[in-house]
């Protein structure tokens, strides 16, 4: 067990954006009993916890403390059955994770691959990606609670999930309870969810036959049209893709026969409670800021859901401002207030 603390900590290499920002006090631990040894209470405050740092934008410098998981294991709990459970330390990249399982030839997390972060932050954001949730494969998580300093299970159904949302970021629960460790529920037998995207054209229309054949394809197609974090700074998708009535729908529908022709299909997936969901990506496009720029940020050339810290060198200004241009585009254009998906800080 062992727990660091810096005073005056550099942020710069803990988040993917690159923002050049400090904090007042940071701390690393490598097991949950260390979390016991702290005083939350004589810390600077606020006290926040991160993973990676892949799904924040620090607007400024932070007057805190910030927290971070040092605990890696991935350990199996293998009955012979078809399904087994996987636990998995908080401070394990999820990438790695995927990894593992599927070289394993499990199924569940293949459609995950690639999605920077760690695993604590995972199950607290409900990450997703090509028709996959985080939720979908999470059997229940294991917490440190900061208000009465004891061990706490939530079991998946009371996590509270929706998109890129959980109980742990609702208002009360914020903050106080510290993920150590999440439990996956994976699958020996083949359940490949290959249709979403362009996923199915990727693999020439064939079922796939392992975990890491979906995995090769979808990092692929993530290498393609998403930029590297380690070359140019970013959070990933930055706005949350729009949830819109039937009737908001035909609207967008009518404005886009107008500029793009009658037989333009407008993309789109249909919700089971009649509402639809619009990919920001295209309202983003739709608006003109493919590759646009301001200042030291970019709306992402190949990508428009991402805006990147395109110089290396862009303050938090930049990425604010260029983030309020396309919200009040979009709201001007489409009546839609895009939400982000990146955490502000």
């Amino acid at each position: 067990m062992a727990v660091t603390r810096y005073e005056n900590f550099d942020l710069s290499g803990k988040n993917t954006f690159r923002m050049k920002v400090s904090c007042a006090c940071y701390i690393e631990y490598d097991d949950a009993a260390d979390l016991k040894t702290i005083d939350f209470a004589s810390l600077p405050q606020p006290v926040m916890h991160i993973g990676a740092g892949s799904n924040l934008l620090f607007t400024k410098d932070f007057p805190g403390t910030v927290l971070h998981s040092g605990i890696k294991y991935i350990k199996y709990v293998d009955l012979g059955l078809e399904e087994l459970l996987v636990a998995v330390g908080a401070g394990v990249i999820f990438d790695d994770f995927v990894a593992e399982t599927c070289a394993h030839g499990l199924w569940g997390a293949e459609n995950l691959s690639l999605i920077p972060g760690e695993v604590g932050a995972a199950a607290v954001q409900n990450i997703g990606a090509y028709g996959v949730e985080a939720k979908d494969i999470i059997s229940g998580v294991v917490c440190y609670d900061t208000q009465t300093g004891e061990k706490v299970t939530f079991k998946k159904e009371q996590c509270g999930y929706g998109y890129r949302d959980s109980m742990f970021k609702q208002a009360g629960n914020k903050g106080r309870y510290i993920i150590t460790s999440v439990l996956f529920r994976l699958s020996r037998t083949p359940k490949p969810q290959f249709k979403y995207g362009n996923i199915q054209l990727a693999l020439g229309g064939k079922t796939p036959s392992s975990p890491s054949e979906v995995r090769d394809t979808i990092i692929r197609i993530r290498q393609e049209k998403l930029p590297d974090p380690a070359e140019k700074g970013s959070a990933g998708s930055f706005f949350k893709n729009p949830v819109i009535s039937k009737e908001h729908f035909e609207k967008i529908k009518a404005v886009a026969a107008k500029e793009l022709g009658e037989d333009y299909s407008v993309p789109h997936f249909p919700l089971e409670d009649g509402s639809v969901k619009v990919p920001a990506a295209w309202l983003i496009e739709q608006c003109g800021f493919k590759g646009q720029k301001l200042g030291g940020a970019a709306v992402y050339e190949k990508q428009p859901l991402v805006i990147v810290n395109d110089s290396g060198e862009a303050a938090p200004e930049e990425i604010l401002a260029l983030e309020r241009k396309i919200q009040e585009s979009i709201k001007t254009k489409y009546n839609i207030d895009l939400t982000p998906e990146v955490e502000h800080i």
